[in-house]
C-alpha cells in the first residue's frame, strides 16, 4: 500500500480507503463489515470513511463497535463523519437537526463522537453545501471545533470549486482554519469536477480528495453490459431508483463494454482497471472503496499492482474508448 499526503496537509492517507456507505448497517451484517475492516487495516488500508446519515448513524455504531474491539493503535488509522442530512434522515427532521448551523454541526459531531466511541474524528465533512447558513458560521464552527480537539481537519462533500474558495475566503479574513479537503464523486464516466473545476484550487489551496464510487455505483464492473441487470447490485436495492436512472443508460453501457476490452486485454478485472484508472490521478489522495464481500476487497487491492500496467499508451487508449475528455476552457 502507499500513502498519499491529503493536499497540501501534513496528514498521509492509504491511497485505498474503506467507505461505509449503504453497506455497514444496511446490506451486511455486523460479522461482515468486521471482517472487511480487518482485511483493509491488515493490508494497509489507514482510512474508513462514515457519515451522520449512513444507516441513520447505524453505520457509525457499526464501526465504532469494530475499532473498539480490534484495539488498533489510535494514531494508526483515521476515521471521519459527516454532517448536513442528521442522523434521522431529512423527511424526519425538526428545525436545527440538519444543516450546516453552528448548532446542528455542534451537536453532529458529538454524536458522531458517541456512536463511534471516540474522543476525536480525523477528518469531518460537510456532507453538502447549506445556502441558508452564512458561510462565516461554518467556517468558524469548524475552526471552534479543531481548536477543541474534536476534528482535526475539516471539508466539504459535493461542493463546487466556487463555494470551496469563498469558505477559504472566509478563512482567511478571520485568520481560521480553511478546508483542507473535498470527497466529490469521481469514476471514468464522472470526470469533469475533479479533472476541469477544480485544476486551479489543487495549486492555490492545496486541496485533497476523498473520491467515492470509482466504479459508478457498479456500471464500471460489468455487470450491466450486453442488457444485464444484476439482482444483486447496489442499484437494484431499494430506494436506489434515483441512482439507477442517472447511471444506468445507453452511452455509460457503451463506454463500459468498450472499456471492458482493454480490461480483458490487460488481464485485469473491470474494477480493477477502474479503480486503478482514478488512483492515475495525481490530485486524488484517495480512491474509496465500497464492498459487501471480502473477495471483492481483495479484487480492489490488485489496482495497487495494476497502476504499472496503465501506461501512457493504455491511458490513451482509454481515453479513445470513454471519448467523454472533459473540456476545459480557455479564456
Amino acid at each position: 500500500m502507499e500513502y498519499r499526503r491529503l493536499g497540501k496537509s501534513g496528514l498521509q492517507l492509504s491511497e485505498l480507503s474503506l467507505g461505509s456507505w449503504i453497506t455497514f448497517g444496511k446490506q451486511i451484517g455486523n460479522n461482515i463489515a468486521e471482517d472487511l475492516m480487518k482485511l483493509a487495516y491488515d493490508n494497509g488500508v489507514n482510512f474508513f470513511d462514515n457519515a451522520e446519515i449512513y444507516a441513520r448513524g447505524e453505520s457509525e455504531k457499526v464501526m465504532g463497535k469494530v475499532l473498539k474491539k480490534m484495539k488498533w493503535d489510535r494514531d494508526s488509522y483515521t476515521v471521519s463523519s459527516k454532517v448536513f442530512f442528521g442522523h434521522r434522515g431529512t423527511e424526519n427532521t425538526k428545525p436545527n437537526q440538519n444543516g450546516l448551523s453552528r448548532k446542528h454541526i455542534f451537536e453532529a459531531c458529538h454524536q458522531a463522537l458517541e456512536r463511534f466511541q471516540l474522543d476525536y474524528l480525523d477528518l469531518f465533512f460537510c456532507h453538502r453545501p447549506d445556502k441558508n447558513t452564512p458561510i462565516e458560521e461554518t467556517v468558524w464552527t469548524m475552526h471552534n471545533l479543531i481548536t477543541q480537539g474534536k476534528i482535526l481537519y475539516w471539508g466539504t462533500s459535493e461542493w463546487s470549486a466556487q463555494e470551496i474558495m469563498e469558505a477559504h475566503m472566509v478563512a482567511k479574513q478571520y485568520s481560521l482554519i480553511g478546508p483542507t479537503m473535498e470527497q466529490p464523486q469521481y469514476n471514468m464516466l464522472h470526470r469533469d469536477k475533479v479533472e476541469v473545476e477544480f485544476d486551479q484550487i489543487y495549486k492555490t489551496v492545496g486541496l485533497g480528495t476523498t473520491i467515492w464510487s470509482p466504479l459508478a455505483s457498479g456500471i464500471l464492473t460489468g455487470k450491466f453490459n450486453n442488457g444485464k441487470n444484476p439482482v444483486d447490485s447496489r442499484l437494484n436495492m431499494e430506494g436506489m431508483d434515483w441512482l439507477k436512472d442517472n447511471m444506468v443508460n445507453k452511452s455509460n453501457i457503451s463506454r463500459a463494454e468498450k472499456v471492458e476490452v482493454i480490461a480483458k486485454e490487460l488481464g485485469l478485472s473491470m474494477p480493477v482497471l477502474a479503480i486503478a484508472w482514478c488512483l492515475k490521478n495525481p490530485n486524488v489522495s484517495t480512491v474509496m472503496l465500497g464492498a459487501s464481500k471480502t473477495a471483492q476487497l481483495k479484487e480492489n487491492f490488485k489496482a495497487i499492482a495494476a497502476k504499472e500496467k496503465l501506461t501512457p499508451d493504455v491511458m490513451e487508449a482509454i481515453e479513445k474508448a470513454l471519448n467523454n475528455t472533459p473540456v476545459r476552457l480557455m479564456f
